[in-house]
């Protein structure tokens, strides 16, 4: 077996249970997120709507010292993303800037807006981590 073979059995689909604990993982290894924990507390609520295998919500949890990324709701909600999957793996890709997809009302904002603004180095490290995962996702568009 090739390693192109062996790159191509590690690939996870985007948004998929797989992926998330791909995900979770990395966000639970990443010393940078859990040093930014301590400074910062944060819950975001990510809701994927019709995707290939209908919606997908999942969180990222930051405080005390600990980082947290998983299905489902935040527990401790500061703030709740709403988006189609097509808007979602336009971002993911970088086909697509976040901050237009909000200023365009593609990506749909609840909750806390300053909390959000405060935690913009979270959201930082956290890319680093999505980059990781990216290049092993496979997008079903």
């Amino acid at each position: 077996m090739s390693t192109d073979d062996n790159y191509n059995d590690e690939m996870i689909d985007y948004l998929s249970l797989a992926w998330i604990r791909e995900l979770s993982r990395e966000v639970r290894e990443s010393d940078e997120l859990a040093a930014l924990a301590n400074r910062h507390s944060i819950g975001v609520t990510q809701v994927v709507e019709d995707g290939p295998d209908g919606d997908v919500t999942y969180h990222l949890q930051v405080a005390d010292g600990s980082a947290a990324f998983g299905a489902g709701p935040a527990d401790a909600e500061d703030v709740k993303m709403q988006q189609s999957y097509e808007t979602a793996v336009a971002v993911a890709t970088g086909q697509l800037n976040a901050q237009e997809a909000f200023v365009t009302g593609k990506i749909l904002l609840f909750g806390d807006r300053e909390a959000l603004m405060g935690a913009q180095e979270v959201f930082a490290a956290l890319d680093t981590v999505f980059n990781s995962v990216r290049a092993r996702t496979r997008y079903n568009i």
